[in-house]
Formats: structure tokens, sequence, C-alpha cells
């Protein structure tokens, strides 16, 4: 099996001698090539053509970015998996903006790295368990700020809404509220148009994204 050919790009010499030596415990991995700097990391790309490109987003003369980008454009075959001190959301975003298959937190242990180079040679895309994690939050984040808050609905058409995320149908949902199925589709809709949302499995993940789910039993 031929192994996957990696090259190290960091400024930082001993954080290079460190990785070494996990990666070069696994025999399907191979170290052809080390860099300080971006201008030399794309020197070494044009003698040999890694499989996995381990780039450090804080190289000294020209940003990690910046060397991703250029290696996109130039080395298309080559991946590019990200190493940063940082779990930083816009660092992880421009990371993969430019082209990168992978991100990688430095405090991250070997095994994540060995994963990642895996993954990522293999043609999937990998963040580690930290960077993920920041992207979640983020999606979250952006989730809640284009949606309103509960606070827009009425507490009846607030239970409507937890029950319909339980999973009841509208006539058992008229049934258990003392009201006509008509009157449970006139505030579904109303729900709808307030929290600016179409279906009801928007609702739904709008209802367990706010902790509303659990407010009523759920349907058998």
């Amino acid at each position: 099996m031929t192994p996957i050919r990696v090259i190290l790009a960091d400024d930082h010499r001993m954080f290079r001698e460190a990785l070494r030596v996990p990666l070069e415990a696994e025999t399907d991995i191979a170290i052809i090539g080390e860099s300080s700097t971006g201008e030399e990391t794309l020197s070494i790309l044009t003698r040999i053509c890694p499989d996995v490109l381990l780039l450090d987003i804080g190289l000294h003369d020209i940003n990690g970015i910046d060397v991703a980008r250029k290696v996109a454009k130039l080395y298309p075959a080559v991946r590019v998996i990200a190493l940063s001190g940082y779990a930083d959301r816009l660092y992880i975003e421009e990371m993969l903006k430019a082209g990168a298959r992978g991100y990688v937190v430095k405090s991250a242990g070997a095994d994540e790295l060995i994963s990642a180079i895996r993954a990522v040679a293999a043609g999937h895309s990998f963040l580690s368990q930290e960077a993920t994690q920041v992207m979640i939050q983020r999606i979250q984040d952006d989730a809640k700020a284009l949606t309103p808050p509960p606070s827009v609905i009425s507490p009846r058409e607030r239970e409507v809404l937890c029950r319909l995320a339980n999973g009841f149908r509208a006539a058992e949902i008229a049934a258990r509220m003392g009201i006509t199925v008509s009157t449970v589709e006139v505030h579904r809709r109303n729900i709808k148009r307030k929290l600016g949302l179409h279906t009801t499995a928007e609702l739904t993940r709008y209802a367990m994204r706010e902790g509303l789910v659990s407010a009523y039993e759920t349907g058998a």
C-alpha cells in the first residue's frame, strides 16, 4: 500500500519535530518534506507533490490563508490541512474558503491529526473537535439571529407549537386543547408567519432549538 505523502509547513522547528514522532510511527504516512515559510513551501511544491500539506496559518512571510489559496490554484491535487493555535471562526472560514480540506487546532491530540490526514487523503473534509464545536456554535447563533424569539407568539400559539413539535396531529391537538381543528390550523399559520418559517419540520427544529419540545407530553 502506497503511504500518504505529507509535507509539514510550520515556522517552529520544535513543533515540526514533535509532529514527526507520531506521524512517522504510522506505516501509511510518509513525511517527504518540511518548510518553515510560505515561500519555501511554494518552492518545495514545484519539486515534489505531496498528497497532504499540513499548513500552519501563522507563517511569518506569507500567511497560511494566502498560501492555501495559491496551492489550490497551482496544485489542486494537494489537499491542505490547516494547523492553528486558535479555534477561531474567522480563521476556520477563511481557510476553508481558500481551499483547505481540513482544520486542526494544535492543542488536538496526535490521533486526531492522523485521522485528519487519512480522511483528507481519502477525499473527505475534516475539522478537529474544537473547530467543529466553534462552527456548530456559529450556525446556532446565526439561526437564532435569523428567527424571532418565542415571545413573539402568544401562550396559546406556543402550546400549539410545542405539541406540533412533539409529534401530535392537528386533531389530537384540538382534542387536548378543547378547540377545533380549524382553530389549530389558524394557530399554525400565525406561528409560521410570526416566526418566518414555512414547514412543520422548520417549526419542530425551532422548538427544539429554543428548548420548547419537552414543555408538553409527546405524542404516542
